[in-house]
């Protein structure tokens, strides 16, 4: 499980004085701890719960990841560089603990046969082909995917 590798690397990075580190990594901890909650308080039992699967884990990872990137783009909007090279940092660490995403090409091919199957011809069909191509390429962002739909969709009329 992830959760239980990031408490081992807190203590690395509290041994490396890694304050950059340690604070992403005690971030990731506590959003782990409060995903665990709600899904305790969903379930309705109190106490020591289900522990959060691996694909649970990585969801709330992805989450994180994207908030950095929200932040970045927003401080970069701003002209605030040196907050935004803190959020990147932050960032290339959240990504460690992911699956690398899929290439472009890739991505491509999978949008143009998810088109296809779904026989998708306007951008009223955009959230059939989005859904297709998240549930073959779940590493993938689901704004990247968006856009890249969008672009075939508006290019197809």
């Amino acid at each position: 499980m992830i959760s239980q590798n990031i408490q081992k690397l807190i203590g690395e990075a509290m041994k490396a004085r890694d304050s950059v580190r340690l604070s992403t990594l005690r971030m990731l901890s506590s959003a782990f701890n409060y995903a665990k909650i709600d899904k305790q308080s969903l379930a309705g039992s109190a106490g020591n719960g289900p522990d959060l699967t691996e694909e649970e884990e990585l969801v709330v990872i992805r989450k994180q990841a994207k908030e950095r990137k929200d932040s970045i783009e927003a401080y970069a909007k701003a002209g605030r560089e040196d907050m935004a090279e803190s959020e990147k940092a932050e960032l290339a660490i959240l990504q460690e603990f992911l699956p690398p995403e899929m290439a472009e090409s890739e991505l491509v091919k999978l949008v143009d046969w998810s088109i296809g199957e779904t026989g998708a011809k306007t951008m009223a069909d955009l959230g059939k082909v989005i859904g297709l191509v998240k549930s073959k390429a779940p590493n993938v962002e689901g704004g990247t995917i968006a856009e890249l739909v969008k672009q075939k969709l508006g290019t197809s009329n």
